[in-house]
């Protein structure tokens, strides 16, 4: 008797707003854990933080050997030659790379899409969390997230807390690169990317 009305209680619970909002919010906590502790176990971070560190430094010297094109030409062409056999190397590094952490995505992948639909199922269009505007309002995917009124659905609030709580749970465990040094150093690795070597 007493486990039909904790049942019931709960099913309430987790099918009505607040508890809606806390319990797709907890999932997205468990599934950024399991895929955070995933990566830790099949993925070598330190080595990974450690060439991306080195990957960081070889695209900003791109700049500097660029500078010596009009000071020193003969440096500037070896040290371009030496960037170029380097960055042949590095780009193979960058593949293995990817590989190493497309590990746990290959393992989660399936059982979340599973879990994911299930949910959606569950949740699919009913009110999950308030939002402080109108969802309909935001453009191009207001009526996809939109539950009704200030309300948001199940996929949009899960997508928000998974945005959120993956950086948090990343950084706790140490799994985040700091090479890139933010937005900031991202924009300055593409920036490098983008610069080419002149003729001389």
């Amino acid at each position: 008797m007493l486990y039909l009305i904790f049942q019931n209680a709960f099913l309430d619970w987790i099918t009505n707003p607040p508890g809606t909002m806390i319990f797709v919010f907890l999932l997205a906590l468990a599934t950024a854990l399991i895929s955070a502790l995933l990566t830790r176990w099949l993925v070598d971070t330190e080595e990974i933080n450690r060439k991306q560190k080195q990957i960081k430094a070889h695209e900003e010297e791109k700049q500097k050997i660029i500078d010596l094109a009009e000071i020193d030409p003969e440096r500037y062409r070896k040290a371009r030659k030496r960037w170029e056999r380097k960055n042949a190397m590095l780009k193979q590094t960058q593949q293995r790379m990817a590989l190493q952490r497309m590990k746990p995505t290959c393992i989660t992948f399936i059982p979340m899409i599973i879990i994911f639909a299930i949910m959606n199922m569950i949740f699919g269009g009913k009110r999950i969390a308030l939002s402080p505007m109108h969802a309909n309002d935001v453009p191009l995917i207001g009526m996809i997230i939109s539950a009704d009124a200030f309300w948001i659905n199940f996929t949009a609030w899960y997508f928000l807390c998974s945005l959120g709580i993956n950086t948090l749970v990343q950084r706790i465990l140490k799994l985040q690169s700091q090479a890139s040094g933010g937005m900031g150093g991202m924009f300055a690795g593409q920036k490098a990317k983008a610069l080419e070597f002149p003729d001389v």
